[in-house]
Order: C-alpha cells, then structure tokens, then sequence
C-alpha cells in the first residue's frame, strides 16, 4: 500500500529536484501524491516549465513525506512566514522530512536542522552550517527521520532509497529496473572533486548571483544553536 507524499512547488523551482523523486514515488502502486502551493495558480521553475499546484497550503492533508525541491527560488522562501510555518506544521507530522538540493536551506530556515547531519547542492553546502546543521557531503544522507539529498539528479537515488524504507529493497530495485536508471554520465564532472578547475571555476560564476543573494539572507536569519 502507497503512502501520502507532498512536494512543495514554488516559483522558479529546479523541476528535475521535483520530477526526478516524483517518478519514482509515481511507481509504487497505491501513493498518493501532491503538489503544494500556497495557491493552484501554476508556477514557472527556473526553466520556464509551468508546473500546477494541486493543493493549498491551508487544504493540504497530514503527509507521510514532506519533500522540499531546490532551486533559485529558495531564496525567498527562506524568508517567507507563510512557507516556513507551513513546512514546520507539517514536519511535526510527517513520517520523513526530506528535502532535494538547495531545498535543505528551506528546512533550515525553519529551525529543522539544528544539530542534524544534512546534504545539499555542493555549491550551498556551508550555508547549512550557520543554522546549527551539519553539513555532510554525501549523495543521500539520514539523520533519524531526516532525509536529504544532493544536488538536482540526486534526487532521483533519494526517492529510491525512500521507497527501500518504506516497501523494501525489492520494491525499490523494481522502480529503478522500470525506470532503466543506470546512470553512465559521457563526463566525470559531476561534482567539484572530479571536474577540471576551469569548469568549477564556470559553475561558479554562473550560480553567483544566487549564492550572493543567499549569503545575505543567510547573515540576515540563521540563529545557530
């Protein structure tokens, strides 16, 4: 039997932190899935993607798994009352709290990660630091009921290992053979340990804009301890 699954989405979402766990949580016959949003108005992610709230926050049902996405739009959700109180409702009773990539930053501005072990996209990971968490550079990382994940394509493996928990290893293995995920990337550039200089050096300076602006929200809001 399935289990309640929700995903916050937000504009300027990264759609694959979204897509990619959907998919599999999709998979496992019975589970029921949301799309939350403080209205149902669809919404741009970074990409320009429109994607459709199908739930409010005020009508959303008690979750199983509460999932936050990243992307540029986390920035303003680390300031926004509405949001955080939402997320921190729900967290006092979801079975797992989860979040993809910058997504942790979320679950930190609302006091979430205090004294936990967390992962989130390579280029944020010390910005979990100053809120009390314990910034872990791991693919997927479990603190107790806690669950987070890398950076974007992780989240694929973090909806697998969900599943692994919740129906077994079997059921999760078959996700994964129904959804062919093998992954066997063309470049071995897929974190700063094992990409060239000059490309981290590009990376960089093309998620600059953001990481400025969540330095400063970050020097504005984070109450360690």
């Amino acid at each position: 039997m399935g289990i309640m699954v929700g995903f916050l989405v937000f504009p300027r979402i990264q759609q694959l932190d979204l897509t990619g766990p959907y998919e599999v949580f999709a998979a496992w016959p019975g589970t029921k899935i949301h799309l939350i949003w403080k209205t149902l108005a669809p919404v741009a992610s970074t990409t320009g993607l429109l994607l459709t709230p199908d739930t409010s926050f005020a009508a959303c049902p008690a979750l199983d798994v509460l999932c936050i996405p990243g992307g540029s739009g986390v920035n303003a959700l680390m300031e926004d009352p509405e949001t955080l109180a939402f997320v921190r409702d729900q967290a006092r009773r979801a079975r797992y709290v989860t979040s993809v990539c910058t997504g942790a930053l979320v679950l930190a501005a609302a006091g979430l990660l205090r004294g936990r072990r967390a992962a989130t996209h390579w280029n944020a990971l010390d910005l979990l630091r100053p809120f009390g968490a314990i910034p872990t550079s791991q693919r997927i990382v479990r603190d107790g009921n806690l669950i987070t994940a890398g950076g974007v394509t992780a989240g694929i493996d973090f909806g697998l290992a969900v599943i692994a928990e919740l129906a077994g290893q079997a059921e999760a293995e078959t996700i994964q053979l129904g959804l062919e995920y093998a992954p066997a990337p063309p470049f071995a550039a897929g974190t700063p340990e094992t990409a060239s200089s000059e490309v981290l050096d590009a990376a960089r300076r093309r998620g600059a804009t953001s990481r400025r602006e969540r330095e400063a929200i970050v020097a504005r809001i984070a109450r360690p301890g």
